[in-house]
């Protein structure tokens, strides 16, 4: 099924990573979360991707940039759209 979960924001993981595959500096990981989040309090974030496995690196980064703990959700987008009560953001 097309579409997210709504009022969630994108940031692919890899987006975390410098040109050797390693964690970019934590001052640097902050200043992209917190662009992204535009005021919103990190330690509110719930992160999810398609089945759990892919947001993993996306806590551990907001963590590095020591933003606090954050949350996952496990089921993430396949648990979520398998629900036909809940609700689905489309664009």
């Amino acid at each position: 099924m097309a579409g997210h979960i709504p009022g969630a924001l994108n940031r692919p993981f890899v987006l975390n990573l410098d040109a050797h595959g390693f964690f970019k500096p934590a001052a640097q990981l902050r200043t992209e979360f917190e662009t992204l989040l535009a005021g919103r309090d990190p330690t509110t974030v719930v992160h999810h991707c398609g089945s759990g496995v892919s947001a993993v690196p996306n806590v551990i980064a907001m963590e590095v940039a020591g933003l606090g703990r954050t949350a996952l959700y496990a089921g993430s987008w396949s648990a979520w759209c398998s629900d036909p009560s809940r609700p689905v953001a489309q664009g």
